[in-house]
C-alpha cells in the first residue's frame, strides 16, 4: 500500500510557450501532464515517499500518456480507471511572471467527471497513511460522492486527511456553490492548504488569523496559506507565523502549490511515523516544514511543466542552504 493516496483530476495542460500573454494572444502551447492531486502524488514520490492515485481518464492516447507519466514518476496507478464514455480533460494555460494563471478547460464532460463511488476501493484508502483531495472533484455529483466516500473512509480509519481547495472559478456554475462545497468538505480534513488568492473565497475575510481560526473551528487542526514568493503562513493551536519564501528565476508556476503541498505532507508523515501527533506539532517544527515546502514550491517555478518541475528532497534542502 502507498504511504499517500490522492484522488481527483488528471489532465493535460497545454501551457503557453510565451508568458505574460492572454490565451487569445499566445502563438503556441506545450503539452504537459497536470491535475493538482496528480501533481501532489508525483511530488510525494519525488520526495521519497510512495504514492497512489485514484481518478479516471479516457481510453485514448492522452489517457495513455497520463497513465505512463504517473508510472514513470513512481506513482501507483492500479486504481486509475479508464473509460470510453468521455475523453481525457484538457486545459489551456496562460502563465504570467507574477504567478497568475489564465486557464480554459475542455471538459464537457471530461473523463474525470465520470468518477463514481463504485471506483473507490475502501481497503486501498484505509491502507494509506494519508489521503489528499481537492475541490474540483466536488463539482459534479459522481466525483463528489466518490471523493466524500474516500475522505470519510480515511477519516474513520484515523488516517491523515489533507484538503487543498484549489479554486478554479471557470469550472463552477457559481462562486456561492464553490464556497459551499469547500466549506462542507473542511470538517473531513486534518490539514488544509489554501492559496492567498483563494483565502477570501474560503474564509470570507482577508485577515489570515481570523480566517484560519474559522477553518480550525470547522475541524481541521492545521491551516497553511501559500503566498507565492512571499512564502507562507501557518496557523495551529500551538502558534502561528509567517515563513519567508525563496527568490528564484521563474519559468512558470503551474505546479508550485502542489510541490508545496507534497513537501508538507511528506514532513507530516515523517513526524507521525516517529511518534509525533498533529496536536503536538510545535511552531519550530511547523516553521521547518514550511521552509522546506517554500523551497519545493520555488523550485517548481524554475522549470516548465508541473510534474517535470517537481523537486527532490535533496534539491529543496540545497536551496534552503542559500
Amino acid at each position: 500500500m502507498p504511504d499517500l493516496v490522492c484522488l481527483g483530476e488528471l489532465l493535460i495542460d497545454f501551457v503557453a510557450v510565451e508568458p505574460n500573454r492572454t490565451l487569445r494572444e499566445v502563438p503556441a502551447f506545450r503539452r504537459a501532464p497536470g491535475g493538482a492531486p496528480a501533481n501532489v502524488a508525483c511530488g510525494v514520490a519525488r520526495l521519497g515517499r510512495t504514492a497512489g492515485f485514484i481518478g479516471k481518464i479516457g481510453s485514448e492516447p492522452f489517457g495513455d500518456f497520463l497513465q505512463q507519466t504517473l508510472r514513470d514518476a513512481g506513482v501507483d496507478t492500479s486504481h486509475l480507471a479508464r473509460t470510453n464514455e468521455a475523453r481525457t480533460t484538457l486545459a489551456f494555460v496562460g502563465v504570467h511572471d507574477d504567478g497568475r494563471k489564465e486557464i480554459f478547460f475542455y471538459r464537457n464532460p471530461g473523463a474525470d467527471m465520470l468518477l463514481a463511488p463504485r471506483d473507490i476501493d475502501e481497503s486501498y484508502v484505509e491502507g494509506a497513511a494519508c489521503f489528499h483531495f481537492g475541490s474540483i472533484s466536488l463539482i459534479d455529483s459522481g466525483p463528489k460522492a466518490a471523493t466524500l466516500k474516500a475522505a470519510q473512509v480515511a477519516k474513520k480509519a484515523g488516517r491523515l486527511v489533507s484538503f487543498d481547495p484549489n479554486w478554479r472559478p471557470a469550472l463552477w456554475d457559481s462562486r456561492e456553490r464553490g464556497h459551499l462545497e469547500i466549506k462542507t468538505a473542511l470538517p473531513l480534513a486534518d490539514v488544509v492548504k489554501v492559496s492567498q488568492e483563494e483565502w477570501h473565497l474560503v474564509t470570507g475575510t482577508d485577515d489570515l488569523a481570523e480566517g484560519a481560526e474559522g477553518i480550525l473551528a470547522a475541524g481541521p487542526r492545521l491551516v497553511i496559506v501559500s503566498m507565492g514568493e512571499k512564502g507562507c503562513y501557518f496557523h495551529h493551536a500551538t502558534g502561528a507565523a509567517r515563513v519567508p519564501g525563496f527568490k528564484v528565476h521563474v519559468v512558470e508556476c503551474t505546479g508550485a502549490g502542489d510541490a508545496f503541498v507534497a513537501s508538507i505532507l511528506v514532513d507530516l508523515l515523517d513526524h507521525l511515523e516517529t511518534g509525533g501527533t498533529l496536536e503536538g506539532l510545535t511552531p519550530a517544527a511547523l516553521e521547518r516544514f514550511c521552509r522546506r515546502a517554500n523551497a519545493a514550491g520555488a523550485l517548481a517555478c524554475t522549470k516548465a511543466g508541473a510534474i517535470p518541475a517537481l523537486p527532490t528532497r535533496a534539491e529543496a534542502e540545497q536551496l534552503m542552504l542559500r
